[in-house]
């Protein structure tokens, strides 16, 4: 399918333009493109922040015996670390890649609710300074872990009100964002473009709107619940009134499986983009890719309670919870199948945006492995809450997540910016980056193989030199990602470097590559008339 513009389309209004300058431009803006940049970059301000409270831990634990911080400090470290990566960092992200590219690959002149979007992005502000404040409130933050289980956070500070408050906030946001991609992706395509000629990506997140919008309301009525326990006498989670810690665990799990989806399928849209763009073939199976994506979707909710095998659930359940786990395989796999094949006999290349989504399909392939094993009721007795589970959750959701993000930042960068980034910068990024993720996280397999338990500040000798190798690796991976920012984002955004073209990948297809690069401020004034049969782009 290739896009009939002339001139006047791509750019839209040159003279009419009126793009608003100074800080204005960032505290009013309801163009998309302004808005995604707003949103990748907070979210790259929160990978840091988590990123040094990730670095404390890994300091805590590099030798046996307490070092630097105390148990308490220990717990609020690994709390708010869980919550600071996936509610602030890697679901804006992804959110920022939705707002920049959903517009541009569907041919609409922006998102729907252009003055939402601006409001679901400010919204985030105050509740990462309420998360990020919670460390200065009395008796720290909260440190129940991410997952805020009661009865804990039954006994915690006023910092823990402060955290519920902050994740209201953050849901409103996603929800309201989701709304935003649904009726763009719906009502706002250019002419002659059905659901099934979509790009990947758009599919992906089209269903992971509709993920958010059902599971955001879950988590907020558990943590209201959470609210009401604490100040208004109730007693959901209370044994003394009566209440059942467990029923807390299902209902965020109702939640937080779903959510695990929510961050890995947009992942999987951008790695459908690059794959396809680098071995200059069409993606193999588009149609069972769309139909794996919405059967993860649906499956998701069916699977919660494998979170629970160790909470006296039947064996009845256990084994209902086991074998549909092990059925999100299925779809997985076939994503998988679909990404080798499209580069099976591809004319293959291997720049920067191509390394990193073959990268995450390898390491991305045995998080879902290690997912399968626990999938398994008998041995996920032996694991749960081990560093093994800490293991599978990394790899999928920093080899999974964070690497589809670095390819598709790579790969749209030319286009976002109107400058090349340096191959050989991009290239000591990804191959840091994997050799450090990979000395951190392999070895907590063998850590939770031989029973470390996670969330402990100290532990004995035998698990010395694995934790000492890990402690290496994070710091190394972190100064990895500090290495990205000055190397490789700062000189695009000061705009020095080679001038990018129109189409600077030679295999990439998709109405993004029709417009100039950097991509003006306004796009797609009057929608492209897409001609079907059209094997080249006329105009």
């Amino acid at each position: 399918m290739s896009a009939v513009l002339d001139h006047h389309d791509a750019h839209g209004h040159d003279h009419d333009h009126h793009a608003p300058t100074g800080w204005r431009r960032w505290v009013f803006a309801t163009n998309h493109k302004d808005i995604g940049t707003l949103y990748l970059l907070f979210s790259f301000t929160m990978l840091m922040v988590g990123g040094v409270l990730a670095l404390l831990i890994r300091l805590e634990l590099f030798q046996p015996g307490l070092q630097f911080v105390n148990p308490g400090l220990f717990n609020q470290l690994t709390t708010m670390h869980g919550l600071i990566m996936v509610f602030g960092a890697i679901m804006p992200a992804f959110v920022g890649f939705a707002n920049w590219m959903i517009p541009l690959q569907i041919g609409a002149s922006d998102m729907a609710f252009a003055r939402m979007n601006n409001f679901s992005f400010w919204l985030m502000i105050p509740a990462a300074i309420m998360l990020i404040a919670s460390f200065f409130m009395p008796g720290g933050a909260p440190a129940a872990g991410w997952t805020l289980y009661a009865p804990l956070t039954l006994q915690m500070g006023p910092s823990m009100d402060a955290g519920i408050f902050a994740m209201h906030i953050l849901g409103a946001s996603s929800i309201m964002g989701s709304i935003n991609i649904i009726v763009t992706v719906l009502n706002m395509r250019a002419p002659g473009m059905t659901l099934m000629k979509m790009p990947m990506f758009c599919w992906t997140w089209l269903i992971t709107a509709y993920l958010l919008i059902a599971v955001m309301p879950v988590l907020a009525g558990a943590i209201t619940m959470t609210l009401t326990d604490r100040h208004f006498g109730t007693s959901f989670f209370n044994p003394a009134g009566g209440g059942d810690p467990v029923m807390y665990q299902h209902i965020f799990w109702f939640f937080g499986h779903p959510e695990v989806y929510i961050m890995i399928l947009p992942a999987f849209g951008i790695v459908s983009q690059v794959v396809p763009a680098f071995a200059r073939k069409k993606l193999f199976g588009y149609a069972s890719m769309v139909y794996a994506t919405g059967s993860i979707a649906i499956l998701s909710f069916v699977v919660w309670a494998h979170h629970m095998f160790t909470t006296g659930m039947p064996v009845t359940g256990q084994l209902f919870f086991m074998y549909s786990t092990m059925l999100i395989a299925v779809p997985t796999g076939v994503k998988i199948f679909n990404w080798v094949a499209t580069m099976w006999k591809g004319s293959m290349t291997f720049e920067t945006p191509m390394l990193w989504a073959v990268g995450f399909i390898f390491v991305f392939t045995i998080g879902g492995f290690t997912g399968l094993i626990l999938s398994v009721a008998p041995i996920d007795i032996q694991m749960q809450d081990t560093y093994y589970v800490v293991a599978h959750f990394h790899y999928v959701l920093v080899a999974g997540s964070l690497f589809a993000m670095f390819s598709g930042i790579y790969y749209w960068l030319p286009k976002w910016t109107g400058v090349m980034y340096s191959e050989t910068r991009g290239k000591l990024h990804f191959w840091w980056s994997m050799i450090s993720f990979n000395i951190t996280f392999f070895p907590m397999h063998f850590l939770g193989l031989a029973g470390m338990p996670r969330r402990y500040a100290d532990y004995p000798m035998q698990f010395a030199d694995f934790n000492a190798i890990a402690s290496i690796g994070a710091f190394g991976f972190g100064l990895a990602q500090v290495y990205f920012f000055i190397a490789v984002i700062i000189p695009a955004m000061r705009g020095k470097g080679e001038k990018a073209v129109q189409k600077p990948w030679e295999g990439a297809e998709g109405l993004e590559w029709e417009v100039p690069s950097p991509a003006p401020f306004h796009t797609f004034e009057n929608p492209p008339k897409l001609d079907i049969t059209a094997t080249k782009v006329i105009g």
